[in-house]
């Protein structure tokens, strides 16, 4: 693995780089999408020497995976192939570009990959016209009424998502500083868009301050309970109130708490699983289901509180952004939400623990972005 062959390099990276080629591939990997600006910026002026930049780059990188340490070990070899060698990478395998990619034992081009799930009836269609329609909704909340409220490093958020909704084909209506009914409204509008009609999907991003089942308007106070009840969001741009999007993927992204509890606990080897009753009720004819083809990634679970670097942004937005980048061309969103939840196993601050959470999912098929047909 390219991430592991990083690691066994790392101390001989760190004394045989220089300055300039770190410089150089800061540059090229923010380029790629596998450094964000913040990120960059924080290599930069977080770290007053050398050999401390090379250290921060390379443990960047190796932790994002095995796709972005490739790519720097493809950058290093055609930036500098004396380090190259002297590093001993030559037996790792090159990145593969957004173009191509490998399944199974052959290397498709997107367009191929996208002909081949074209005729899946496990797979929601999306053709170059629905692409071409895709519309997206990205509300944050940054400034609030009570200044010790503010989002310190939400901007970074709100500009990585929306850079990362256009490259994956969708024309993004931003909106920044909302009040509860603001945020109510802009859902309203939204479902009312003309593009709606001839998307193959939409994509929601929702970021603010929160507790379980509502995120803070900027008004929030203790004397304001300014707020946006989530389950407006599955009204607003369910079947009854919004047909346009009827049997079309309506993917949903919230950063905020859910909670003040922080998400970690103290645990027995043996825990018992309490089963519960298997009762069905309501038998209720319905024409078409009130609530289909969602799914929602929450930046955590319930009741618990999660994080937000001040100058890099929330953890959810640079795992989600990390792992489009990485595995966009070839995953479906449920893979993808998967991966990013994987990111935060290994998250770890002291006794800060955060978890995503997918949640209220009704995808029936793979809906996939095919980013750059």
């Amino acid at each position: 693995m390219a991430d592991g062959k990083l690691q066994s390099v790392r101390l001989l990276f760190v004394e045989k780089v220089s300055k300039e080629m770190i410089n150089q591939l800061l540059d090229s990997l923010l380029e790629d999408g596998v450094l964000n600006d913040g990120e960059k910026d924080s290599i930069i002026e977080e770290n007053n020497t050398k050999n401390n930049k090379a250290r921060a780059l390379i443990d960047a990188v190796r932790r994002k995976g095995d796709e972005s340490s490739r790519k720097m070990i493809a950058h290093i070899q055609k930036k500098d192939p004396t380090l190259y060698s002297e590093l001993g990478l030559s037996d790792v395998e090159p990145a593969q570009t957004n173009a191509q990619f490998p399944v199974g034992t052959k290397s498709f081009s997107i367009e191929e990959f996208w002909r081949s799930k074209q005729n899946d009836p496990d797979v929601y269609k999306v053709t170059k016209t629905s692409q071409k329609n895709r519309v997206a909704l990205l509300i944050t909340n940054i400034r609030f009424s009570d200044a010790r409220m503010n989002r310190k490093g939400a901007e970074v958020d709100h500009e990585n998502m929306e850079r990362q909704l256009s490259s994956l084909g969708y024309e993004v209506v931003t909106y920044t500083d909302l009040t509860g009914e603001g945020m109510n409204k802009a859902f309203i509008r939204f479902a009312k868009h003309p593009k709606l009609s001839e998307t193959d999907s939409v994509v929601v991003v929702v970021m603010s301050h929160g507790k379980l089942g509502a995120v803070l308007g900027v008004n929030h106070s203790d004397m304001d309970c300014d707020e946006f009840p989530i389950n407006n969001i599955y009204t607003h741009l369910g079947s009854e109130n919004c047909p346009a999007l009827l049997d079309k993927p309506k993917i949903i992204i919230i950063q905020a708490c859910r909670g003040g509890e922080g998400g970690s606990v103290f645990v027995s080897d043996d825990v018992s699983q309490p089963v519960g009753e298997q009762g069905w009720d309501e038998d209720t004819l319905r024409l078409v289901h009130k609530e289909k083809d969602f799914i929602s990634l929450l930046s955590c679970t319930p009741d618990t509180v999660s994080y937000r670097h001040t100058y890099q942004g929330s953890l959810l937005i640079q795992y989600f952004d990390d792992q489009c980048n990485n595995s966009a061309n070839k995953d479906h969103i449920q893979e993808l939400f998967r991966k990013v939840m994987r990111r935060f196993e290994d998250f770890k601050l002291q006794e800060k623990r955060q978890m995503a959470t997918i949640d209220r999912s009704t995808l029936l098929k793979h809906f996939y972005f095919f980013p750059g047909l």
